[in-house]
Order: C-alpha cells, then sequence, then structure tokens
C-alpha cells in the first residue's frame, strides 16, 4: 500500500489534459479553460462615475460658491462638452466623466437652486471617480489556462468582451459495476438477495459534476469473461473507465484482471486510507481506469478523493487543488484514527463539523448527511469538541 498524497501524485502525473474546443461563454460553466483568455477592451472603458452627484473642477467646487450646471452625463450618453472654470455637469452612477472635470461630488454634499449648485468647502479624500483601465486593460490576461469557468469567472470574461472561450472537450467516462447482487434502483424487492446498484447512482452524479459526460453505464456479474467483455467495450471511446467493486483479493474479484488481456498498466493497486483501501488506478493506451470499491460510502469517498481531481485533470485543470483542506473546528469528539490515514464522513453546522454516526463503508443513509470529510493522520490520536481539524468538502 501506498500514502494518499503519492497515489494522488502518481494519477495526476499520469493524465495527459484532453483537447480544446471552442464554446459560448453561457455553456461554459463547470468548464476548464484550455487556453489563457486577455481582455479585448480597457475595463472600464473611460474614466467613470462611482456615484451619482456632480463632476466639477476640484478647485473650484472646494472654493465654495455657486456654479452653473451646463449639462448631464448618463452610463452611454455622455456630456459632449467640456467642463469649464465655475462649471458643474450632473453625473449619474457609471457615467464618463467629463473633460475638465477631475472629481465627481456626490449629490448629497450639494445644494441645488435651477441651473445651479454649490457644495460644502470640506469635500472629503473620495474623487468618486473609477479610472480607466483600473480594472484591467487591453490585452491583460483575465484567466489561465485551465482555471475552472465559476459563475465569477464567467462574470470577467463577460466584461472582458469575450462571447466565446476555448475550454478542454468534457471527458468521456464509461462505468461498470461489478456483483451478482447488483441490480437497477427500483427492481429489488422483487428479487431476493438483490441489492440496488446506489453506488453507481452516486459516482455517475460526480462524474457530472465534475464536468464529465457519461458515455456508457453497465453492471456486470462476477465473470471474468463477461467483464473483460465489458471491459473492452467501455475503453472503447471513453477517455476514463470507473468500476465500482471487485477491487479485493477473493476468487470473485475480476476488477483488475478483466483488463488483463486489454494492456492495463496499473499506477497503484492499494491505497493506506480508510475508507478505500482497494482503491487502484491504471491505464490502458491513454485512457484512464479508476478502480473504486464497492460499497456505496467507500465508493464515495474515494470519488472525492481520486474521481473528482482525475476529471479535473483531464480537462487541464489543477486536481490537487480539488482535494484541498480546511481548518475547521469539532463541534463533537473524534476517537484515535488508527493505522490508516483516515477520511471520516461529518456534518457542518453553527458549532463546527459533527461527525456522522456511522461509518461504516456500506453505510449509504449516512451519506445523506454528510458534507464534508475530515482528513487525519495515521495514529492521530483522540480529538475533542473545539479543537481544530483540517477537511474538505464532500
Amino acid at each position: 500500500m501506498i500514502a494518499y498524497d503519492e497515489a494522488l501524485a502518481r494519477m495526476l502525473a499520469a493524465v495527459v489534459p484532453l483537447p480544446g474546443e471552442t464554446v459560448k461563454i453561457e455553456q461554459a460553466q463547470g468548464r476548464y479553460l484550455a487556453e489563457p483568455v486577455r481582455a479585448a477592451i480597457d475595463a472600464p472603458r473611460h474614466d467613470v462615475s462611482t456615484m451619482d452627484g456632480y463632476a466639477v473642477r476640484h478647485a473650484d467646487a472646494a472654493a465654495g460658491g455657486w456654479q452653473a450646471i451646463v449639462g448631464e452625463a448618463a452610463p452611454g450618453a455622455p456630456f459632449a462638452g467640456s467642463v469649464g472654470r465655475g462649471e458643474a455637469v450632473r453625473i449619474f452612477t457609471g457615467a464618463h466623466v467629463p473633460s475638465g472635470a477631475d472629481w465627481v461630488v456626490i449629490q448629497e454634499d450639494a445644494e441645488r437652486e435651477g441651473d445651479r449648485v454649490r457644495f460644502g468647502q470640506e469635500l472629503g479624500p473620495d474623487r468618486y471617480i473609477r479610472q480607466q483601465g483600473s480594472d484591467f486593460r487591453e490585452g491583460d490576461t483575465i484567466l489561465a489556462a485551465g482555471a475552472p469557468l465559476v459563475p465569477t469567472a464567467l462574470v470577467a470574461l463577460a466584461g472582458a468582451d469575450r462571447a466565446k472561450v476555448s475550454v478542454a472537450r468534457r471527458p468521456r467516462v464509461a462505468m461498470i459495476a461489478t456483483g451478482d447482487e447488483l441490480v437497477a434502483p427500483g427492481s429489488a424487492a422483487a428479487t431476493p438477495y438483490a441489492i440496488p446498484d446506489s453506488g453507481s447512482v452516486g459516482v455517475a452524479a460526480m462524474v457530472a459534476q465534475g464536468g464529465g459526460a457519461l458515455a456508457g453505464k453497465a453492471r456486470g456479474r462476477d465473470r471474468l469473461e463477461e467483464l473483460a467483455a465489458l471491459a473492452e467495450a467501455a475503453l472503447a471511446g471513453s477517455d476514463l473507465v470507473v468500476v465500482l467493486g471487485g477491487a479485493s483479493v477473493g476468487d470473485r474479484d475480476f476488477a483488475k484482471p478483466m483488463f488483463g488481456d486489454l494492456g492495463l498498466e496499473l499506477h497503484f493497486s492499494k491505497v493506506a486510507i480508510r475508507p478505500g483501501k482497494p482503491v487502484w488506478f491504471g491505464k490502458v493506451g491513454e485512457t484512464c481506469v479508476l478502480g473504486l470499491p464497492g460499497n456505496p460510502g467507500s465508493a464515495m469517498v474515494t470519488a472525492r478523493l481520486f474521481l473528482a481531481p482525475l476529471l479535473a485533470a483531464l480537462q487541464g485543470g489543477a486536481g490537487k487543488d480539488c482535494v484541498a483542506t480546511f481548518p475547521q473546528r469539532l463541534a463533537a469528539d473524534l476517537p484515535p484514527s488508527g493505522m490508516r490515514e483516515t477520511f471520516t464522513r461529518a456534518r457542518l453546522g453553527q458549532d463546527g463539523l459533527s461527525p456522522v454516526s456511522n461509518q461504516d463503508s456500506g453505510a449509504q443513509s449516512p451519506l445523506a448527511a454528510s458534507d464534508w470529510l475530515i482528513r487525519r493522520a495515521p495514529d492521530d490520536g483522540a480529538r475533542r469538541a473545539g479543537e481544530w481539524v483540517r477537511a474538505m468538502p464532500f
């Protein structure tokens, strides 16, 4: 067995990012940039007012006395002239500051009578002018290649006057669940000893959440010939094959042997973590193959730890960033972690993180109550409520 950090590093080192494609920014949510994006315009394009008020020459306004209002400036409708001595222009938030003016006095500090206005002598330190290019200049790099296109990033792209972007192609993901007992959800009640294939549902949802496109989904009985045929079919036209179950060393565990005649190159076969020791990763040619445990609790934890960063890396993103941990305070006690690095399912509340009561790898209802994973080193001692731990969103 190898440590989690080493396994993650081996997996990410083996990934070759997928080629790019051009999409409209409205279709780019959740994708990763394949190329840097540079601004097509300055932002703002001109000096603009940050408040409603009057554009003036500072020296005139500070001197007091009445000033003639010679025009008005609104966003998209600038004042065509220039502000001269003793003059003011009524201006609205976002409007182009007219030439000749170097200050905006907010309307709360102005006294207006008809077509004239005057101000108090204490104008304050704020000019209320946002300078041209203070956000970015034409040609500036707005986002680098590999940046995730979250909603806030899309705002920046649109503000840079970009309607289309080059993003990595969505990874095509094929899934195979192994086990004689597995049946489609909704049909288990009619079949004695059958178990709903819940793990595939959760992992498929994580594929979609990570930007992947499900290329195929199959269930196979614990028969090597049957599973080998499914493996060959899954490799055709996919960038990643995810196998659930069959990763132990029993007589009916064929997750790795099913790829034996297809040229599987293993990068690791076990990881010293709990839950999820049987997780494994390899490649068949350029196609990645990720093996997850069959128990749904372990499958979802290891999918969070390996599948999420793998999908990001295939799209040119920083896979390691997907599993960054953050300090969180415990709201309940934790027992010692044991000999393996442990990822404890927990719920975040007002007082901090509370571990869910059932950490069994086969437990499913606690998954619905878990939104964080507490990461603990091997042989970490008991922790008390109020102590700080490292955790990642689940």
